[in-house]
């Protein structure tokens, strides 16, 4: 399992309604509209770093509202 963390920049006043529609994807597991420098930060989970990577792309950064994305996978050493 490859977990990480969505830090994504939106459209003025658009985080909450971002964060609802990134929540009802499969593979988030938490979405939530914060402060600071992003907007929304979702946890994400996929079986391998292929799947995250094209859950990503094709279905997070494609959502309306969205202007730019940083992935932050989770390591455990």
């Amino acid at each position: 399992m490859v977990q990480a963390y969505i830090l994504i920049q939106t459209d003025v006043g658009r985080a909450a309604a971002v964060a609802a529609t990134i929540a009802e994807i499969e593979g988030v597991v938490l979405a939530e509209d914060v402060t600071g420098p992003y907007d929304v930060i979702a946890r994400v989970e996929a079986d391998t770093v292929d799947e995250l990577g094209k859950l990503v792309i094709s279905r997070i950064q494609d959502t309306d509202g969205i202007t730019r994305t940083l992935t932050c996978t989770v390591v455990h050493v």
